[in-house]
């Protein structure tokens, strides 16, 4: 018997790779609309966060427009610097095969995170994906962790597990009444741990142990 029924998945440096598509796409942008330079490592923190609010951080009055142009430059780039996560699919593969019920919930438009999912070669493991136009609250509220348990149907418990790179990620899991782990492949890993996460996964294979329960994670 698995340790946890239901695993809820952020997309975004979780499952799939989008790092340098993300970064990429915030300095062009701030460069291009806002005459400004900025490094990997300032964008880094907001990564999770739904878009138009990092775009607020920089110029409130034009959040709306920043982020249309974010995601006009970000989709041209997008097929070209998606990448899987070693591991995962095959990790994806054997949760579903024990019966683990799975989902993503992420800050992204529904559409574009089927996108990315259907370029690493995952969108089959995901009957459901919860993105930014399902939920009038986002992360770290707990609404969108929320809906995909009801598309999942499932009660909101200890036994879902809500995986993710973000302090985002934990707060979202946490507010739902979710336990939360959190991926060691992440770019701001002590930021991750002011979330407080239930564990650390440091592998996709960790994560199997986990969710299965022949392995306990570090906490």
């Amino acid at each position: 018997m698995s340790r946890y029924s239901t695993v809820l998945f952020d997309l975004d440096g979780t499952l799939i790779n989008t790092n340098d598509l993300i970064v990429t796409s915030f300095q062009h942008v701030f460069r291009t609309e806002l005459g400004l330079e900025v490094t990997a490592e300032e964008i880094y923190p907001y990564f999770g966060e739904p878009l138009v609010r990092t775009m607020a951080r920089y110029d409130e009055a034009r959040a709306e427009s920043l982020t249309a142009a974010y995601r006009a430059f970000n989709i041209t780039k997008h097929d070209e610097l998606v990448s899987e996560f070693p591991g995962v699919g095959q990790a994806l593969h054997r949760l579903q095969a024990a019966g683990v019920r799975l989902g993503v919930v992420t800050s992204k438009y529904t559409e574009l995170a089927r996108r990315g999912l259907r370029v690493c070669g995952l969108e089959a493991y995901f009957p459901v994906v919860v993105g930014v136009d399902q939920t009038e609250g986002h992360k770290p509220g707990p609404e969108p962790a929320l809906r995909a348990c009801e598309l999942l149907g499932v009660e909101p418990s200890q036994q879902i597990l809500m995986v993710g790179d973000s302090v985002y990620d934990m707060a979202c899991g946490q507010n739902a009444g979710l336990r939360t782990a959190a991926v060691g492949w992440t770019v701001n890993r002590a930021a991750l741990a002011e979330g407080h996460p239930d564990h650390w996964v440091e592998s996709a294979a960790d994560l199997v142990s986990l969710v299965l329960g022949t392995q306990e994670a570090a906490g």
